[in-house]
């Protein structure tokens, strides 16, 4: 339960036997090679070995083929799956070399990729038709062709007025200016502009132009339509129809091609697991006949590795990280049953350095027990175990950290409510009231089994003061995790001054209030602060330094403390809410109509309470209780190894 122990592998091997140890080393899973630079700047390695470079480009280009095509699948085919269907399972060996369906695969992925991009050509081509037809669609009852030529003194002009142009007007200015030889028509309006045409003198083409734009003329863009608009309607929509024809043609196919997307995961996964072979190839150093291998890998995993290097021609050191290499080491977190389910809380955040301490056996008492404190209803946590067990179970999920901290926040979920006596809030008590309507409960009374030993409704202080108390325990082993760490690193007077010396403030603070003596208990605090928190500083600085750290100490614990008050805050809100529920439910009088209401009202509490709870423990242990300790910054552990997205591998 704690940063696993790394060791520092230095290996020179045959080159002739590169392939062979990358691919053992991949089966076994325990050894990361070192990142490009880590090692190399030996001036003996750099003056005998150089970086060794094999086919990671055609590698990535096939993994990404492959990817790509079940993108298409997945877009156009959906696979219809059982809600918790479990991944299709194979044998890691089926993945850790070429097989004879990959090139396969490879070809029905570029077929896929061509259907894809004929796809879109064709969009592209309905996008267009429909603009077009949408500009002809005004002129669709247009009896003059779009294209006529005109006459040898006549010619026609088509275009847009604004909706509130005044045709009147513009009639009259045409009149005054160019007699009877225009004919102006409107062909149809709409909210936005009337579209006219307009028969007219080649001779009176400028005038009539400019009569037109002073009335907010427009001329559209027919493009290469001919003859009459509707007509050129007409034509679109058979062009249209002949697309979607196309269209359904090529999705036809598309859905053929999905009854090999099981085969096409397959190969992805395959092609994932060499890419990160051919990955790790790069990483290594070749010299003229060998290759040096540079990496890390858990000291307890030593023995299984120098099993396998003494199967090769190959020399090999185990060498422990010195100090200064800390920030290079690669971190892995072991842990027991409950607190590796805490493993999701922390990668959120950040991956403790190595060197430092695990959060995660600390943080997990205190993420479950808080978890289930704020929800505290039996109906909930029953709800919660029983759908984590049954997604671990069918589902297999591949990471199943997530659901494991449910399931444990399910179990705290049900023994809070057990002391709450909460099933779904009240609904056994409206249940049994609804039967019973003669009967009068007293204020707060319940309809269960037992009484309940904490009433968030009617204990709201108590409750308060139990939050800010767990609070301060939470808070106060925090500050033990740092005194332990800085006693381990030699900062004795560290620890004393600061976390000791506030441990005693406190200590002292309490038996002054206990026994009545405030005045000996201030005393000694003053004598205590000058003490500590002025070590190290001269002159006035070792005034700034104690006022300082008097304001930044206790407005910092007083704040990270009243934090706690949300354990109180959710675990009423929840109750209240699910109550409010229950009673809406029972106005109606009936059963039908209170487990409608009931129903519907706790499932809205159930998930916003699932989040809201979530979000408010981690904040209790990214904020409060990690900066007292953790030293974040971590390097994960990324072995070369089988990995997997669409196959479960078979253990």
């Amino acid at each position: 339960m704690a940063i696993v122990t790394m060791k520092r592998l230095r290996a020179i091997a045959l080159a002739a036997s590169r392939d062979a140890l990358l691919l053992e080393l991949q089966r076994l899973g325990c050894v990361q090679l070192s990142a490009e630079g880590d090692g190399r700047d030996e001036p003996l390695l750099a003056e005998r070995y150089a970086p060794d470079h094999g086919d990671l480009t055609e590698r990535y280009a096939q993994r990404q083929l492959l990817r790509e095509a079940i993108g298409v699948l997945d877009r156009y085919a959906p696979e219809k799956k059982k809600l918790l269907a479990p991944r299709p399972r194979a044998k890691a060996g089926a993945l850790l070399e070429e097989d004879g369906e990959d090139a396969p695969m490879r070809e029905l992925a570029g077929e896929l990729l061509r259907l894809n991009e004929q796809l879109k050509t064709l969009a592209s081509d309905e996008a267009r038709e429909k603009l077009r037809i949408e500009s002809l669609l005004p002129w669709e009852n247009c009896p003059i062709p779009l294209d006529w030529p005109g006459t040898a003194h006549t010619a026609a002009l088509f275009g847009s007025l604004p909706a509130g142009a005044d045709l009147d007007a513009l009639s009259r200015e045409i009149e005054e200016e160019l007699g009877g030889a225009v004919q102006l028509d409107t062909v149809s309006a709409d909210n936005s502009a009337r579209y006219v045409t307009a028969l007219y003198c080649r001779t009176d083409a400028d005038t009539l132009l400019r009569l037109l734009r002073e009335h907010g003329f427009t001329a559209p863009a027919f493009g290469d339509a001919r003859g009459l608009a509707k007509a050129g309607i007409a034509e679109g929509e058979k062009t249209l129809s002949d697309l979607a024809e196309t269209r359904g043609k090529v999705l036809e196919q598309i859905g053929r091609l999905a009854m090999e997307r099981q085969r096409l995961q397959l190969a992805c996964d395959r092609a994932e697991v060499l890419s990160a072979r051919a990955e790790a190839a790069e990483r290594l150093l070749r010299g003229e006949h060998t290759v040096l291998l540079l990496g890390w890998c858990p000291a307890e995993r030593e023995r299984d590795v120098r099993a396998l290097l003494e199967r090769f021609d190959c020399a090999w050191e185990f060498t422990e990280p010195e100090q200064e290499d800390y920030p290079q080491v690669p971190v892995k977190l072991k842990n027991g049953l409950i607190s590796r389910s805490l493993q999701t809380v922390t990668d959120m955040y950040s991956l403790p350095a190595y060197g430092s301490v695990d959060p995660n056996p600390l943080m997990a008492p205190f993420f479950i027990f808080f978890y289930g404190m704020m929800m505290a209803d039996m109906g909930y946590g029953i709800l919660m175990i029983l759908g984590c067990l049954l997604v671990l179970k069918k589902k297999r999920p591949a990471n199943p950290h997530f659901f494991e901290l449910f399931l444990w926040c399910g179990v705290a979920t049900f023994a809070w409510g057990i002391l709450t006596a909460g099933f779904f809030g009240d609904a056994v008590t409206q249940v049994y009231l609804l039967y019973h309507p003669d009967v009068t409960l007293a204020d707060g009374q319940i309809i269960w089994f037992w009484q309940p030993l904490i009433d968030p409704l009617n204990k709201a202080l108590e409750l308060l003061i139990g939050s800010l108390v767990l609070g301060v325990i939470q808070i106060f082993t925090g500050m033990a995790v740092s005194i332990h760490l800085k006693v381990k690193r030699g900062e004795w007077m560290s620890a004393l001054c600061d976390e000791v010396a506030w441990y005693l403030v406190f200590a002292l603070a309490a038996a002054g209030i206990l026994t009545n003596h405030l005045t000996p208990a201030l005393i000694a605090i003053g004598v205590l602060l000058v003490l500590t928190q002025g070590y190290g500083k001269r002159g006035f600085g070792i005034v700034t330094g104690i006022f300082g750290s008097l304001y930044s100490h206790i407005t910092g614990y007083f704040s990270d403390i009243l934090s706690y008050s949300r354990l109180m805050a959710l675990m009423l809100a929840g109750s209240v809410i699910a109550q409010v529920f229950n009673k809406l439910g029972a106005i109606t009088g009936g059963i039908v109509g209170f487990l409608i209401i009931s129903l519907i009202g706790n499932a809205l509490n159930l998930g916003l309470n699932l989040l809201g709870c979530y979000v408010h423990d981690m904040r209790l242990q990214c904020l409060e209780f990690f900066g007292r300790f953790y030293e974040d910054g971590g390097r994960r552990f990324e072995p070369l190894a089988v990995r997997t997205k669409y196959v479960e591998l078979e253990k």
